[in-house]
């Protein structure tokens, strides 16, 4: 058994560990060691606490079956789960952390052995913890769900804007706090329940809310917000059960996922608000009304597999931008192989990736990481887009937002303002694509009629697998 203070230590030695672990992970080429750090500074945690003399030894033999039994499911998802259903796995496991966070509120509240060593201003911070830790525990789970749901097709990406949705969140907050107040004043369990009810119900309607009103294109701040407000729910829990080790964790992970919605919405030109509020980003295009966004006009221009094979051959600079509909054809390896084919040939390509390319913040750089593509090949947007007009070829893998150039030439646009990828400006573009379809925003692409840009259309793994043969040829 671990002493009060070798348990001490070894959280300590556990967030120095996390604190490694999360700058690890802030470079690719770093990223492996990482993991190693965060897995080994969780391992410590986990021995510190079920040895640590907060857990008696009968709990031990639950503690350890639970822990086999979530490892078990954690292992069968990590080797079934596919690289393209990564962002709603990434979302459920959110979900998890706030009910779990839920569920340890209301535990400690019914328990009368776990608040008897609270007394005067202390019981009252300490209810207030149990309060504020099952209000972000509820949005966290229910508001996971729901982006569960969007992010695997099962729920649609069309904003829900309810009439007066703001006065009804408004509205909802103020219940909150009234019954805030009323759970304060509780002198039994019994009263207090009905308001700690009362206010979960709240909390877990409004998470369903706030990311139903959130339109497709926002999803991947929806990811990164949903993770901070996890760090957070961890957090709570922490202070429920005087734990410093989650309190500090989940303080990283909530600050860390924070700072990455910030840069997220940054790079959509997007504030936080206006995503929580919503409206932005719908499954399908509408027609624009009357002074609205122009609709683009022109010719569109097909290419054949063999067409694209000739102007590659011919290229002497490549820049790949990928997007969602690569992750979704498996394409990466296939990528990866006629990258490595036109390297052999003396060809300088490149990827361009945009900060939101995908369903979830990284998607692609995972997917490229496992296709093995190296690093030093792989540039964000600002690096590579004032290197567009001197490329030869460009070519466009399943993206459409993040290659609009209405974001930049009308005002009008939905996505006017939003940083986006300059493909436009090489001496020809190629996008692959299954359809003229709208991408994620709903908002139609005025890159696809352009002189210079072609259109291979098609599902694009075996557009590419083609493109490889005609290459090899």
């Amino acid at each position: 058994m671990f002493t009060s203070e070798l348990a001490t230590v070894s959280y300590i030695g556990a967030t120095i560990l996390f604190i490694l672990s999360l700058g690890g992970l802030s470079n690719q080429e770093t990223a492996l060691r990482g993991n190693l750090y965060g897995m080994i500074g969780m391992t410590i945690a986990v021995l510190a606490t079920i040895f640590g003399p907060q857990v008696t030894g009968a709990g031990i033999p639950w503690i350890i079956g639970a822990m086999v039994i979530g490892g078990s499911i954690g292992m069968y998802a990590a080797k079934t789960v596919q690289m393209t259903q990564m962002p709603e796995l990434v979302a459920l496991m959110h979900s998890m952390v706030g009910l779990a966070a839920m569920l340890v509120g209301f535990s400690t509240f019914i328990d009368p052995e776990a608040s008897k060593s609270f007394v005067g201003a202390a019981k009252s911070i300490h209810e207030m913890e149990i309060y504020i830790g099952i209000l972000i525990g509820a949005v966290t789970f229910s508001g996971s769900i729901v982006a569960f749901g969007k992010l695997s097709g099962r729920i649609g990406g069309n904003p829900l804007l309810l009439p007066g949705r703001h006065w009804i969140n408004l509205m909802g907050l103020l219940v909150v706090i009234w019954f805030g107040r009323e759970f304060m004043n509780a002198h039994t369990i019994q009263d207090g329940m009905l308001p700690l009810i009362v206010m979960t119900v709240i909390a877990l309607l409004f998470g369903i809310h706030m990311v139903m009103a959130i339109g497709g294109a926002d999803m991947p701040v929806v990811v990164s917000m949903l993770n901070s407000y996890s760090g957070w729910a961890a957090a709570a829990t922490g202070f429920m059960l005087s734990n410093d080790l989650l309190i500090v964790t989940g303080a990283l992970v909530g600050s860390s996922g924070a700072i990455l919605s910030y840069i997220m919405c940054k790079a959509m030109a997007r504030s936080f608000i206006s995503v929580i509020a919503g409206g932005f980003g719908t499954a399908s295009a509408a027609p624009a009304p009357a002074g609205g966004a122009a609709q683009p006009a022109g010719e569109v221009f097909p290419i054949l597999a063999l067409e694209t094979a000739e102007l590659m051959r011919e290229a002497k600079s490549v820049i790949i931008v990928p997007g969602y509909g690569m992750a979704v054809a498996q394409a990466q390896h296939t990528v990866y192989e006629i990258t490595k084919l036109l390297r052999e040939k003396g060809v300088n390509v490149r990827f361009g990736i945009h900060p939101v390319a995908g369903r979830m913040p990284g998607h692609m750089n995972v997917l490229l990481a496992e296709a093995k593509v190296p690093y030093d090949i792989v540039f964000e947007m600002d690096e590579l887009n004032d290197d567009f007009p001197k490329t030869d070829l460009v070519m466009v893998i399943g993206a459409n937002d993040i290659v609009n150039p209405g974001a930049q030439d009308d005002p009008n646009s939905p996505i006017a303002g939003m940083p986006v990828l300059e493909v436009w400006k090489a001496k020809t573009s190629i996008v692959m694509k299954r359809s003229m379809a709208s991408g994620y925003a709903g908002v139609d692409n005025p890159l696809f009629y352009k002189e210079n840009n072609r259109m291979l259309f098609g599902d694009a793994k075996k557009m590419l697998d083609e493109v490889l043969t005609a290459l090899k040829a």
